[in-house]
C-alpha cells in the first residue's frame, strides 16, 4: 500500500507542476537526523533531549531508531528542536519541542511521539524551521505556526505564538516552501520568483533591506527558481539554469562568494560551481548536489561538516570527499548528511550526541556510513 500511495503522490506532483517532485529522504536538525525509508517508516538518531527521535524517549541515540505509530510518510522535515512527517493522506504529524507551538497540536507540549497537526488537510509539502514550520496545501496556499516574534507566520502580525496553523497572507500559487531560523521562504510556480518574510536583521529576505516584515515581499532580482532554502541567518536558490545565490549574513563564508563580508540584502552567485540540482542549509554551511552525484560545501567547519577532511572555513565550494552517486543531501546544524543511489546514508561533521548515527559520538571530517541502514525497504 505504501508504494501504491507514493506513486500516486508522484503523479499528483507532476500534474500539478510541484517542483518539490522528489520530496527528501534524509533531513538533518539541530542535533538529529531524520531518514525516511521506502516502505514509508520514518528513522532517527541524534540528540533527543525535548523527543524529537519520536521513539517515546528522551535519550540520544547514535543508530537510527524507529519512530513510533508513524506509517505511509511521503516526505520528512526536520526542525531544529523537532520533526515533521507528511503522510499520503495530507496530513501532518509532528514532535519535540512545542515551547511555541511548532508542533502544531494546539497546545504547547513537547511530544515523545508523532501528534497531528491540528485543522491542517491536502499538504503536499512540509518545512520545519528554528522554532516555527510551514505546510504547502495542494491549492498553492502556504500556513504556519510556532513561534512568531520576527513575523516568520506572514500574517502581517507579531504576536508570540501560534499553536494552530494560520494562513500567510497575500501569497498564493506557491509550489515550494523552506524555513531559515526566524524567516520563510515561498516559490511562486507561475514565475518562479520567490518571497520571503519574518526576520531580516542581515537581508535575509534579499529585498535590499534590514528590516523584519510580517508579510511576503519579493526577493530582489530572481526569476526561474527551481528551489530555495534557509539556513539560520542566511538564504539561498537554485535557478533552473544549475546556478546557486546566497544573501543574508555571511561571517563565515556561507554566502561563497568568496568573500566574509558581513552580509548581502540581496541575492549573489555562488562561485565555481554549476550543473546543480539541489541545495540544502541549516545553520552557517550549505551543500549542493551536482548533477553528476558530487556533493559541494562551504561556510562553517568547525566540527567538520563540509567533509573535505579539514576543520577550515571554505569562503567558495569545496568538494565533499570520497563521496559520490548521491542524489540528496541535507544539512543539519553543523552536521550533513547525503544519499546514495544504493539506498545508505553517509554523514559528517558534529557527531557530539550520535547525530551521524556511526554508532559512535565521535566527530567526522569525511563522510560516514550511517551504521547498518538503508531508505531501501528490507
Amino acid at each position: 500500500m505504501q508504494y501504491f500511495t507514493a506513486f500516486i503522490f508522484s503523479i499528483f506532483l507532476f500534474i500539478s507542476g510541484n517542483l518539490l517532485a522528489s520530496p527528501p529522504m534524509i533531513s538533518g536538525g539541530g542535533y538529529h537526523s531524520l531518514a525516511l525509508k521506502s516502505d514509508g517508516t520514518v528513522w532517527s538518531w541524534g540528540r533527543n533531549n525535548f523527543g524529537q527521535l519520536g521513539n517515546g524517549k528522551h535519550s540520544k541515540k547514535n543508530i537510527p531508531v524507529l519512530v513510533k505509530e508513524l506509517e505511509d510518510v511521503i516526505a520528512i522535515a526536520a526542525g531544529t528542536w523537532h520533526s515533521m512527517a507528511l503522510k499520503s493522506d495530507g496530513t501532518v504529524w509532528t514532535w519535540g519541542l512545542n515551547n511555541y507551538g511548532q508542533l502544531g497540536d494546539g497546545t504547547f507540549r513537547n511530544r515523545k511521539t508523532p501528534v497531528q497537526v491540528k485543522n491542517l488537510t491536502d499538504v503536499i509539502a512540509i518545512a520545519g524551521g528554528y522554532l516555527h514550520s510551514l505546510a504547502l496545501k495542494s491549492d498553492g496556499t502556504v500556513w504556519a505556526w510556532g513561534s512568531n516574534w520576527s513575523g516568520q507566520l506572514g500574517n502581517e502580525t507579531i504576536v508570540g505564538a501560534s499553536e494552530i496553523p494560520i494562513q500567510v497572507n497575500s501569497l498564493s500559487n506557491i509550489s515550494a516552501i523552506a524555513c531559515g531560523g526566524d524567516h520563510s521562504l515561498a516559490i511562486r510556480s507561475s514565475d518562479g520568483t520567490i518571497w520571503a518574510w519574518g526576520n531580516n536583521f542581515y537581508g535575509q529576505l534579499g529585498n535590499g533591506s534590514g528590516t523584519n516584515t510580517t508579510a511576503p515581499v519579493l526577493v530582489n532580482g530572481l526569476s526561474d527558481v527551481s528551489k530555495v532554502n534557509g539556513g539560520y541567518i542566511h538564504s539561498l536558490a537554485l535557478v533552473s539554469d544549475g546556478s546557486v545565490w546566497t544573501w543574508g549574513n555571511n561571517r563565515y563564508g556561507q554566502l561563497g562568494d568568496g568573500s566574509t563580508r558581513e552580509e548581502r540584502r540581496t541575492p549573489v552567485q555562488v562561485m565555481n560551481i554549476d550543473s546543480i540540482t539541489s541545495i540544502s542549509a541549516r545553520g552557517w554551511h550549505n551543500l549542493a548536489l551536482h548533477s553528476e552525484g558530487k556533493v559541494f560545501s562551504w561556510g562553517n567547519n568547525s566540527n567538520g561538516q563540509l567533509g573535505d577532511g579539514t576543520r577550515t572555513e571554505r569562503h567558495i565550494p569545496v568538494e565533499v570527499k570520497e563521496l559520490e552517486d548521491i542524489t540528496d543531501i541535507s544539512t543539519g546544524w553543523q552536521h550533513s548528511l547525503a544519499l546514495k543511489s544504493d539506498g545508505t546514508v553517509w554523514a559528517w561533521g558534529d557527531n557530539k550526541f550520535g547525530q551521524l548515527g556511526d554508532g559512535t559520538f565521535k566527530d567526522r571530517k569525511t563522510p560516514v556510513p550511517v551504521k547498518n541502514f538503508s531508505v531501501n525497504y528490507d
